[in-house]
C-alpha cells in the first residue's frame, strides 16, 4: 500500500494564534490541504494552546473527510477531549508541559500500567491508537503488549544525521519495521521529515503506512504554495 501523508496544522494554528484573529483560517486550511492531496490532517495540542486550541477539534472533525489524527500527552484534559470528537486515531506523545517540541519517544515498560488504562478508553471508544516511539524492539514490544494498533516512529535522529551518513542513519528503523511486521504492528513515523530526506525513508523502511509532517511542510508553503508543496510531498513519498 502507498505511504499516506497526514499534515500537520500546528503552524498554521500557531500564525492565526499570533494576531488573535482568523487568518489563516484553520479549518478552511484543512480542507485545502485535502482538496490538494493530503490523505489525512494530524493536530496536536498542547495543554497551553499555543498551537492548535481545543475548541479546534470538534470543528476539524466536521470537516476532515480523510482521516482525522490528534496528537499529544494523554493528559485527563486530553482524553476527555479525545473521547469527545472521537478522530479516527490518536497518537499518544509523552511531551513535558513546557516542551518546545516531542524529542523522544515512549518508555513502555515504565509507563506499561499507565497506558494499558489509556489505550483502552480510546479503543473502547473505537479510536486507533498510536504511540510514538523510539526505533526499539523491547520498547515496541511493550507497545504491542499495552495494546497500541500502531506505532509512530520518532524520525529526529533520522534526520539529525541524514546528511551525515544516511544508510546508517535508517538502520535501526528498517531493523524495527520489520519486527513491527513480525508481531503485527502497523506503522507510522514523524518529526523533521522534509523534502530531503523523506524519499530516502519512504524507499528503504519496510511497510511504512503513514507520515505525519507539519513544520517543514509549512515552511515550503511559504515560498511555494500550499498546493505545489502537497504535490513535491507526495512525488517524494511515491517516486521509486
Amino acid at each position: 500500500m502507498p505511504v499516506r501523508l497526514s499534515v500537520n496544522l500546528n503552524k498554521v494554528a500557531l500564525i492565526r494564534n499570533a494576531r488573535g484573529s482568523n487568518h489563516p483560517d484553520l479549518i478552511q486550511f484543512a480542507k485545502d490541504c485535502e482538496e490538494f492531496g493530503a490523505q489525512g490532517i494530524t493536530v496536536h495540542p498542547r495543554p497551553d494552546e499555543r498551537h492548535v486550541r481545543f475548541d479546534d477539534l470538534p470543528l476539524l472533525k466536521e470537516v476532515v473527510t480523510t482521516e482525522f489524527n490528534i496528537e499529544g500527552n494523554p493528559t485527563p484534559n486530553f482524553i476527555q477531549q479525545v473521547l469527545e470528537v472521537k478522530p479516527h486515531q490518536v497518537t499518544l506523545v509523552p511531551d513535558a508541559p513546557d516542551a518546545l517540541t516531542s524529542d523522544a519517544g515512549w518508555d513502555t515498560i515504565k509507563y506499561k500500567d499507565f497506558l494499558t488504562d489509556v489505550i483502552f478508553q480510546f479503543k473502547k471508544s473505537g479510536i486507533r491508537v498510536s504511540l510514538f516511539i523510539d526505533p526499539d524492539n523491547e520498547l515496541i514490544a511493550g507497545a504491542k503488549e499495552v495494546g497500541a494498533d500502531r506505532i509512530e516512529f520518532y524520525t529526529g535522529p533520522y534526520a539529525d544525521h541524514y546528511f551525515e551518513n544516511r544508510e546508517k542513519a535508517i538502520i535501526p528503523f528498517v531493523s524495527a519495521a520489520k519486527y513491527c511486521q513480525s508481531i503485527a504492528m502497523g506503522i507510522n513515523a514523524g518529526h523533521d521529515l522534509n523534502l530531503d530526506n523523506l524519499n530516502y525513508f519512504c524507499a528503504n523502511v519496510p511497510y511504512l503506512q503513514e507520515v505525519s509532517i507539519g513544520h517543514a511542510l509549512i515552511n515550503d508553503a511559504l515560498y511555494y504554495g500550499i498546493s505545489n508543496v502537497l504535490a513535491m510531498y507526495l512525488f517524494q513519498i511515491n517516486k521509486s
